[in-house]
C-alpha cells in the first residue's frame, strides 16, 4: 500500500513521470514531473483531478487503495489542460455514475476534448459549494487565466485545504514524501522559476487576482497540480509567486549572450567580471547557443537585471539572441534593468536591433548599446565596463 493521507479525509492519488523528456514538447524535465490528483473522503467521495493519460493504469490503482470498492460520486476539474484532464475517459468507465463537476467554459472543453456532454456534468457558479456530508464541503472560486480561461480552485473549509490547480506548482518529481514537511523542498524553488517562467508568466496580472481572492482565507495545505503539497512553507511559496506575478525581481544580473567564433563571448565574460566588482553577487550567464531557453527564462523571472549581447547574423539578429527576445516580449515581461550589447565584422548592428525589440516591452533600457567591430578593442572593454557599471547601480539600488 502506498497511501498519503494529507489530512482527515483528504488522500493524495498523484503520479511521478520521471520518463517524459519536456513538458509540453518544449520545457526539459531533468528531474521529472508529479501530475498531482487528490480524493476528499466525506459521506460522498470526490475526486479532485485527474493525470496524464499515460499514467491512467497506475491512477486508477492508487484511488482503489484509497476507497477499495467504493464509488467516486463526483470528479471536480479545476483544469482542462489535458496533463490534468487525460484520464477522465478512464475514470468515467470506471465509475460510470460519477458527476463532473466544473465551470461553463469547463463544460464546453469536456465536449470538446473528449465528447462529454452536459448530461454527465454539475456545472457551478464562481462561490458554490458541494456539501459531501460528514463534515465535509467543496467551495469553488473561480481563477480564470491562471493559466487557461476555465481554470478555477476548490477549497475544504472545514480543514483548510486549498486545491489551487497550477498555481503555486512546480517541475519535479516527488521523491517519496508528498507534503513538505516529509521532504528537502531545497530543489523545488529552482523548479518553480522554471515553471512559472516557462508557463504561467504572461498571466501575471490574473495570478494576482487569484491570490488576493484567498485574502484571509484560513489555509493549512496547497494542493497543486505540480510539484509537493505546501504546509510548512505555504508562506514562502505565496510570497514567491506574488513576487513573479508582479514581475518583482531579486537583486542579480542574467548575461545572456550568443557568439559564433569567441569573440562576443569575451565582451560577456568581461561585462561579467565587471558587474562582480561592482558588488553584483548574483550572476548568471548563459551562451544562449548552448543552454536551453527554459533555464534563461527561470533566471530572468527571478533577477532583477538583465544583459543580452550577440553578434549579427544576415544583417539581423542571432537566431538564439531572437528567440529569447521573443519569448520575453510573448511573456510581457516588465520591471526589469534591461543592457545590450553586439558585434560584427562588417556592418555590425545587433545591439540595435536588440534595442529595437526592447523598446516594445516595459523595461528600463540601462548604459549605452554598443556594437564591436570584429575583435575587442581597449575602447569595447571600456564599453563593457561601462554597461556594466550602470546595471550594478541600478541592481544595487544607488540613486544617480
Amino acid at each position: 500500500m502506498n497511501i498519503h493521507e494529507i489530512c482527515n479525509g483528504v488522500y493524495y492519488v498523484g503520479v511521478n513521470d520521471r520518463t517524459t523528456h519536456r513538458f509540453e514538447g518544449l520545457w526539459p524535465l531533468p528531474a521529472g514531473v508529479s501530475y498531482n490528483s487528490y480524493i476528499v473522503k466525506g459521506e460522498r467521495v470526490a475526486l479532485i483531478d485527474t493525470v496524464h493519460v499515460a499514467q491512467s493504469s497506475k491512477f486508477l490503482n492508487r484511488i482503489g487503495e484509497i476507497i477499495g470498492d467504493a464509488a467516486i460520486d463526483y470528479l471536480v476539474i479545476n483544469h482542462m489542460e489535458p496533463d490534468h484532464s487525460g484520464s477522465i475517459e478512464a475514470i468515467k468507465a470506471k465509475y460510470p455514475a460519477l458527476k463532473i463537476v466544473g465551470n461553463g467554459k469547463t463544460a464546453a472543453m469536456l465536449k470538446g476534448f473528449y465528447g462529454i456532454g452536459s448530461e454527465d456534468v454539475v456545472t457551478v457558479a464562481d462561490g458554490d459549494v458541494i456539501d459531501l456530508g460528514g463534515g465535509k464541503t467543496l467551495k469553488f472560486v473561480f481563477t480564470p487565466m491562471v493559466h487557461w480561461p476555465e481554470t478555477m480552485m476548490t477549497y475544504v473549509e472545514q480543514d483548510g485545504v486549498l486545491f489551487s490547480g497550477d498555481a503555486f506548482g512546480c517541475f519535479g518529481a516527488l521523491n517519496g514524501g508528498v507534503v513538505d514537511s516529509q521532504m528537502d523542498t531545497t530543489p523545488y524553488y529552482p523548479e518553480m522559476y522554471r515553471y512559472y517562467s516557462n508557463i504561467v508568466a504572461k498571466y501575471g496580472q490574473f495570478v494576482q487576482k487569484a491570490i488576493a481572492k484567498f485574502d484571509g482565507v484560513p489555509i493549512r495545505y496547497v494542493c497543486s497540480t505540480h510539484g509537493p503539497v505546501w504546509h510548512d512553507e505555504i508562506a514562502r511559496v505565496v510570497d514567491i509567486y506574488s513576487r513573479m506575478a508582479r514581475f518583482e525581481g531579486e537583486p542579480g544580473v542574467v548575461v545572456a549572450y550568443a557568439s559564433m567564433y569567441g569573440n562576443t563571448e569575451e565582451l560577456a565574460e568581461t561585462i561579467a567580471a565587471e558587474l562582480s566588482r561592482n558588488g553584483v553577487r548574483n550572476i548568471r550567464i548563459y551562451n544562449l547557443s548552448h543552454s536551453d531557453l527554459s533555464m534563461v527564462l527561470a533566471d530572468v523571472m527571478r533577477y532583477s537585471g538583465l544583459i543580452i549581447g550577440g553578434p549579427t547574423y544576415n544583417n539581423g539578429l542571432f537566431p538564439e539572441v531572437e528567440r529569447l527576445l521573443s519569448a520575453l516580449k510573448s511573456r510581457e515581461i516588465k520591471n526589469r534593468y534591461v543592457g545590450c550589447f553586439g558585434s560584427g565584422s562588417w556592418a555590425p548592428v545587433s545591439s540595435k536591433n536588440i534595442k529595437a525589440s526592447l523598446d516594445c516591452m516595459k523595461v528600463e533600457q540601462v548604459g549605452e548599446p554598443f556594437d564591436m567591430k570584429c575583435a575587442a578593442t581597449g575602447a569595447d572593454i571600456e564599453a563593457c565596463r561601462s554597461l556594466a557599471a550602470a546595471m550594478a547601480a541600478r541592481v544595487n539600488g544607488v540613486v544617480e
